[in-house]
């Protein structure tokens, strides 16, 4: 009858151990399944972040382009009339008719 006693026990107990284990099996599928969302968030944030960069970075090389272009058309049109005037100069004529030269 003891040994009947022992293996009621025994079974009770590893009964009672399965369903613990069975709470930190559910437990760790939460924690898991929590760190996943965390991790999606934390991508998206990053890639939302990066993007908005990458279009910051790109508004900012437009800019520096139509600057560039701007300063590169006077400076053409400087470099035009001092040839203009040197030449008026050089020719000893009127600084239009050395532009239409």
């Amino acid at each position: 009858m003891r040994k009947y006693a022992l293996i009621a026990v025994c079974m009770t107990a590893g009964l009672g151990l399965a369903a613990c284990s069975e709470k930190t099996q559910d437990a760790a599928e939460t924690t898991a399944s929590a760190a996943a969302d965390d991790v999606s968030v934390a991508a998206t944030t990053a890639g939302d972040a990066i993007e908005a960069g990458a279009a910051a970075a790109g508004n900012v090389v437009d800019e520096a382009a139509d600057k560039t272009e701007a300063a590169a058309s006077s400076a053409a049109k400087n470099t035009a009339d001092a040839a203009a005037r040197t030449e008026a100069d050089v020719q000893n004529e009127p600084v239009e008719k050395s532009k239409v030269d």
